[in-house]
């Protein structure tokens, strides 16, 4: 405690918490608590959203069901990841253990099975949101500019926990969930999405037992090309010819492709289902003055000539936003300046975060001052 007897802002927060925790409460708990209640009256018009910690699965489902069931929440935000120790580096201490660390994103390589979770978020009909940081990860790791941490870490670290939920299959085996990354832009996601069109076209196993199988180079042809036009390269070490070609001993028979199918987990057969496992999935939450989205919007460039699922997605209460009554504004004035067209506008302030949160629970907007907009759209469908 300081010499004058008072605790910092830092300290009484510490405080606070390991008080918490010794008498068995979770911090989250509190948290949702107190948001459910401060924010009941004005549930015409805003609803706090549930922190739901995911450190293992069972965690997230007990909290999941207490932010539900007993405080009546139906909007949740989850991490977009959990930093996990290396055992072998606790050994050096505290300070080097903390720091070196791999990413767990729930999805592809975690270190739980989160199915369980995910099951539960369908039961209970919420759909999971994200807003997660990735400074201090190895691109955004600057000491002296903040500027350069800070730039696009929320896409990156939006775009980690995307593409482990999509190659470690959970979009495949969750038909009905729905997952959206905030404040991170849309750029990212039009971006990964023709990204991952592009990898299976050309990295799917056919085409690498087709085109890159090492079983079937012609050897004879080989040796005969390097004795050929390899000079004083390769005289006198033509018996070593596949030590870097890797088909010494590990030919691949067609019918065997091994672990070369890495979108196997995902289900992906073609590139429609791409699109399937990833448009109808994924949404971006994107600031109203990000021109960037007119990617998400360009459907000539887009596979399949599709929108990428941008909505507004705005950290309206920080610093960096003085007028809260300009995220709107500048949202309209992306159609004025022909960034994006009125439709596309519709789907970025209106359709997309309806489909979203209608998804799972179709009375979501049921009491708000947008339930009869809501009740039409979805008799519309």
């Amino acid at each position: 405690m300081p010499a004058s007897g008072t605790l910092s802002q830092k300290q009484a927060t510490h405080f606070l918490h390991e008080v918490l925790w010794a008498k068995g409460y979770r911090v989250n708990t509190l948290v949702n608590t107190y948001h459910a209640d401060i924010f009941r009256p004005y549930s015409d018009r805003l609803t706090p959203i549930a922190a739901i910690p995911l450190h293992t699965p069972e965690e997230g489902i007990e909290e999941l069901e207490y932010a539900v069931n007993v405080l009546g929440l139906k909007a949740i935000q989850i991490p977009g990841y959990v930093r996990r120790p290396i055992p072998a580096f606790e050994k050096y201490g505290k300070e080097v253990a903390n720091e070196v660390v791999w990413i767990d994103n729930f999805g592809l390589d975690s270190q739980y099975d989160y199915d369980p979770f995910w099951a539960k978020c369908v039961e209970l009909k919420v759909v999971p949101t994200t807003h997660a940081s990735s400074q201090g990860w190895t691109t955004q790791r600057s000491v002296t500019n903040a500027q350069y941490n800070h730039i696009n870490h929320f896409a990156f670290a939006a775009e980690a926990l995307c593409k482990s939920l999509f190659f470690g299959g959970v979009t495949r085996r969750f038909p009905q969930l729905k997952f959206a990354f905030l404040e991170g832009g849309s750029a990212w996601g039009a971006s990964l999405y023709a990204d991952i069109i592009w990898h299976w076209e050309t990295r799917n196993k056919q085409h690498l037992l087709s085109n890159n199988n090492p079983a079937i180079i012609d050897k004879e042809a080989l040796v005969e090309l390097y004795t050929r036009y390899g000079g004083e390269l390769v005289d006198g070490r033509l018996d070593k010819i596949g030590d870097g070609l890797g088909f010494h001993h590990q030919l691949l028979a067609p019918e065997d492709p091994g672990e070369l199918d890495e979108f196997e987990l995902a289900g992906i057969e073609k590139p429609e289902d791409v699109r399937d496992r990833f448009l109808n999935h994924f949404y971006f939450g994107t600031e109203s003055d990000d021109t960037r989205v007119s990617q998400a919007f360009n459907r000539a460039a887009n596979p399949f000539g599709d929108r990428v699922k941008a909505f507004l997605g705005s950290d309206s209460g920080h610093w960096d936003v003085p007028d809260i009554t300009a995220v709107t504004a500048n949202a309209y004035s992306m159609a004025e300046r022909e960034i994006i067209t009125e439709e596309d506008l519709r789907y970025f302030l209106s359709i997309h975060p309806l489909e979203l949160y209608t998804s799972l629970n179709q009375d979501f907007f049921k009491g708000t001052g947008v339930e009869k907009a809501a009740n039409e759209y979805l008799a519309g469908k």
